[in-house]
């Protein structure tokens, strides 16, 4: 053989091994990149569950809070309306010691200290819940007090409350009812 077929035959060779190696390296690199690509899928699929899961919980969370909320509201006034129980007791007791036989002067007696407990058993259950009367001592305060008519007065200053027609309530700092005053001239 001569001398440049050797040579040609060596390039080619070369050459081959040179496609074959590339060839490998690409392969190596096909195969990584592939394990890549499982690799971040896995990665993925996994956060993709982890998100579900995580909104799943908010969903929930955010139903049973909204089902308390409708709760709290329903029964907000529950342990008021059990506190006033006490004195609808005190008023059916005043109106069965009524029925009993006996005098007049006796029945009303009766009837007046039924009625005086019953006031002082919803005076206490107010207070116990924070309900307040609306001071009606001295100057009218057109934010709790509600001038129904205007009398004279020597006793009382212009603008001052001279007589209260009916209270009013203030639940904390809420007022509930103003009270209906009469103010001086």
């Amino acid at each position: 053989m001569s001398e440049e077929k050797k040579d040609e035959i060596l390039e080619q060779e070369t050459v081959e091994t040179k496609e074959e190696i590339k060839t490998e390296e690409a392969e190596q690199k096909t195969e990584s990149l592939e394990e890549k690509v499982a690799r971040l899928e896995s990665e993925l699929k996994e956060s993709e569950e982890k998100f579900l899961r995580a909104y799943a919980d908010f969903e929930n969370m955010k139903k049973r809070l909204e089902k308390e909320k409708y709760q709290a509201i329903d029964y907000a006034s529950e342990k008021f309306a059990k506190d006033l129980l006490t004195p609808l007791d005190t008023l059916e007791m005043a109106l069965n010691s009524a029925k009993a036989d006996v005098d007049a002067n006796e029945l009303l007696e009766k009837l007046k200290e039924g009625i005086e407990l019953t006031l002082k058993n919803f005076i206490t259950t107010f207070e116990k819940h924070n309900i307040t009367k609306v001071e009606t001592d001295g100057e009218f305060d057109p934010n709790v007090h509600n001038a129904v008519m205007q009398v004279d007065s020597a006793e009382h200053n212009s603008g001052q409350i001279v007589q209260e027609l009916q209270k009013g309530y203030v639940l904390k700092d809420r007022l509930l009812r103003p009270s209906m005053v009469s103010i001086a001239n």
